[in-house]
């Protein structure tokens, strides 16, 4: 990030936003006639406030650049908003960190400070890239110690031999909401006190938008990954009704 970059994303940072009022997902009983549900699986930690979002099987390494904004040091509620559609089965659609209760008028894209930004248009995003399936919430300053404890464990497969177990714990405890493997986990860092959470991205595999919110005061009070657009996905399944086709297709983000 240089500042070159930080002047261009002054001039594009409220095209980067999202349509949509990501809270609603949390604050409404249905959107477009699918009932939702909210599912708090506890903190996340961020003891620097430099936050990465990434897939913890793929990209979850001391290497990955946090966000360029910086977010609150602390503890905070991690919560997920559930979609339950007949045709999908129950997806997650929008995972939330709350920074404080105060109500977002504007999501901003969380961006590192090397994306492209020439030419952007309100249809755009970066996101961050899924490809097993999970996404995560983490601080820069706590990913050595996951770099350290994978190192320590040495074992072929870190899903296999360690996070599967985790995972089919927590439908054990936690049944609602997941699939009888597991469909989130909030992972105590071992031999620390950090706490990263681990979810189902949506639909799968794909590249997710994350945001950042702001109150009418311009403060920051949370942050947003969007792993479904409901009104969106059911519009595409719409177009495929039409074109008589019987199994919907997964919908997901991807970058134009």
């Amino acid at each position: 990030m240089n500042e070159n970059w930080m002047q261009k994303w002054e001039e594009v940072k409220d095209i980067l936003v999202c349509p949509t009022d990501l809270e609603t997902y949390f604050t409404s009983d249905e959107i477009m006639g699918l009932k939702m549900e909210t599912m708090k699986i506890g903190n996340v930690s961020l003891p620097s406030g430099k936050v990465v979002v990434r897939d913890p099987l793929v990209c979850l390494n001391a290497n990955q650049s946090p966000y360029f904004i910086q977010a609150p040091k602390g503890n905070f509620p991690v919560s997920i908003a559930v979609v339950k559609s007949e045709d999908w089965g129950d997806r997650y659609a929008v995972v939330k960190v709350e920074f404080t209760k105060e109500k977002p008028v504007i999501y901003r894209e969380a961006l590192v400070g090397i994306e492209e930004l020439e030419g952007v248009t309100d249809e755009d995003f970066f996101g961050f890239e899924v490809d097993a399936g999970l996404g995560c919430i983490a601080d820069k300053e706590v990913l050595p110690f996951v770099d350290q404890f994978v190192d320590e464990i040495n074992v072929d497969n870190v899903y296999d031999d360690y996070f599967a177990g985790l995972f089919s714990q927590s439908y054990k405890d936690y049944p609602n909401n997941q699939r009888e493997a597991g469909d989130w986990i909030n992972w105590m860092v071992p031999g620390t006190s950090y706490q990263i959470p681990m979810f189902a991205s949506g639909f799968g595999d794909g590249s997710y938008p994350v945001y950042f919110a702001y109150d009418d005061n311009g403060e920051l009070c949370g942050l947003y990954i969007q792993f479904i657009d409901i009104e969106l996905a059911l519009s595409d399944d719409d177009e495929e009704d039409d074109d008589e086709n019987d199994q919907p297709e997964n919908f997901i983000f991807s970058k134009n």
